[in-house]
């Protein structure tokens, strides 16, 4: 999927020679410039029973289309979705990228096999994802306002009764290498969280209907949880830096109320901290890593990054709900290094992949 009026992207496709089961399909330049309504263009023109979504970035196992239809199989005719983990390959560019794959560690290869495991809902992630094409149609297919259209899919699969499966089958994906581009990038993902929320919860009790009050509780937490630390993180440590200065951590308060305030400051920083630190090892032994000093000693300065992020996203949402911030892939150093190789060698008729935008996604048909 390509927009119609990205010059830059189309000139590069066309200096390429497409192997005969990738096409290039341009999405009209017309309504809300995303990677949902690009996807509803490709769904149109998707053929087969089952659906995968992968970015233009991705670099998925090769028997990952194979183990997912053995996931349908398995799972019976109530699995809906299947979701391959992902993971970063570049972590070693930046501490930043390194952050970003500690995160996804914890995300994809601890968490989401949980919640698939317990049968809770999931929050998607945006590539990897494998559909029954008939459930697609049934639940309406992607908004194509929300920019964060894999976590509202995967709340309304959950309430229309379908179950997600995740599968231990990797994507391989490109973390961004310097904050502006993660801040970029992220504040787009929480904005997207924050219309899904919105979006479920103009009617609770129907959310609790649709999925039990166990489950939408968990997706609450899940949801709005880390949201919410996002935003109070910056004043739980300007609390705390005002207790230091005033050299009063561990005296006796003079009120319930300090009492209160210093538990809620100690407890969202340190089992914050401590919480993170402890799934991100766990998710990066499953991946034969182990998190670097720089990493768990940056979980702080990560969080406020992560504020800056939520901060933003509440003010887009107000401003301009639908945006949709371009991340640039093709930096990452290894895959510069293999597109120069792939140049010398003749293979390849461009020297950097352009920004991956809304519709530079593909839609496999199996």
């Amino acid at each position: 999927m390509v927009e119609a009026d990205d010059a830059a992207t189309r000139a590069a496709i066309a200096a390429l020679t497409l192997p005969p089961h990738l096409e290039e399909v341009p999405v009209p330049a017309i309504g809300p410039r995303t990677k949902p309504k690009a996807l509803a263009v490709a769904l149109a023109a998707a053929r087969g029973s089952f659906v995968a979504i992968y970015d233009a970035e991705d670099l998925p196992e090769p028997d990952q289309l194979r183990r997912a239809l053995e996931a349908f199989r398995a799972g019976g005719r109530n699995v809906a979705c299947v979701q391959a983990r992902l993971a970063i390959d570049n972590g070693d560019d930046s501490w930043i990228a390194a952050s970003f794959a500690a995160e996804y560690a914890a995300q994809f290869d601890v968490l989401l096999p949980m919640l698939s495991a317990l049968g809770l809902p999931i929050l998607l992630g945006g590539t990897s994802n494998h559909f029954r094409r008939r459930v697609l149609d049934e639940v309406g297919g992607w908004d194509p306002f929300n920019v964060t259209e894999d976590a509202d899919l995967g709340i309304r699969l959950a309430r229309a009764g379908w179950q997600t499966r995740v599968i231990a089958s990797t994507t391989f994906e490109e973390a961004p290498v310097t904050p502006r581009a993660w801040l970029g990038q992220r504040t787009r993902w929480l904005k997207g969280w924050a219309q899904t929320l919105l979006v479920h919860l103009r009617q609770p009790r129907a959310l609790m209907a649709d999925l039990g009050t166990g489950p939408a509780l968990a997706l609450l937490l899940l949801a709005a949880g880390p949201f919410a630390a996002a935003l109070v993180h910056p004043f739980c440590v300007a609390l705390l830096l005002a207790d230091l200065l005033r050299g009063v951590i561990g005296l006796p308060r003079d009120s319930f109320a300090e009492v209160l305030t210093s538990a809620l400051t100690f407890t969202t920083l340190f089992a914050g901290y401590a919480g993170t630190a402890a799934i991100i090892y766990v998710g990066l032994r499953r991946r034969s890593r182990v998190p670097g000093l720089k990493v768990v000693l940056g979980i702080p300065l990560y969080w406020l990054l992560l504020s800056a992020a939520a901060w933003r996203a509440l003010f887009e949402l107000l401003r301009r709900p639908h945006h949709w911030q371009k991340t640039e892939h093709g930096v990452a150093r290894h895959r510069v290094a293999q597109a120069a190789a792939l140049r010398r060698s003749g293979s390849m008729g461009v020297a950097k992949r352009p920004a991956a935008g809304p519709a530079h996604a593909a839609a496999a048909k199996a």
